[in-house]
């Protein structure tokens, strides 16, 4: 399978948006607190024009089938580092997944980020979606810290 990985364009917005309901529905399950209705977890056109993100899709005969998203951050001044690459928008069409699309697209991340001399990645999962912990443990992620909730009203 020719997949290809390509930095997203203004042109794509519509299919990302698509994609965004795809990440949000997926993760409703998982997080109680999500308010109902249509919500957005990303600034899309930021991400595209950003110079401290990187914003990709994977394309298969020129069709957009999944996406990804690396964004430098300042680490905190704790850490041994002083930027990391933070993933997000990891979402490939179900019809496509379990065909290595995800691995692709990190890479292509991880590349972007090692070219700006940042050597630290990190990304959040719910810990309940055990499909995409075991897909990003396939790529070398490991489990660092576990945030917990609880509400009070």
């Amino acid at each position: 399978m020719d997949i290809q990985i390509r930095k997203a364009l203004e042109s794509d917005l519509d299919t990302l948006l698509t994609f965004e309901e795809g990440v949000v529905s997926a993760e409703r399950p998982f997080d109680s607190t999500l308010k109902e209705g249509k919500i957005h977890y990303y600034d899309l056109l930021d991400l595209i024009n950003s110079d401290l993100a990187e914003l990709v899709v994977a394309t298969y005969q020129e069709e957009i089938i999944g996406s990804g998203y690396a964004k430098i951050l300042k680490a905190a001044p704790k850490n041994k580092f002083s930027a990391y690459a933070y993933l997000g928008f990891m979402f490939v069409k179900p019809s496509f997944r379990g065909k290595g699309v995800n691995k692709l697209i990190i890479e292509k991340l991880f590349a972007w980020a090692k070219s700006r001399d940042v050597k630290e990645v990190r990304l959040e999962v719910y810990d309940e979606n055990i499909a995409a912990k075991k897909s990003y443990e396939k790529v070398g992620f490991k489990p660092l810290v576990l945030e917990m909730r609880l509400g009070i009203n």
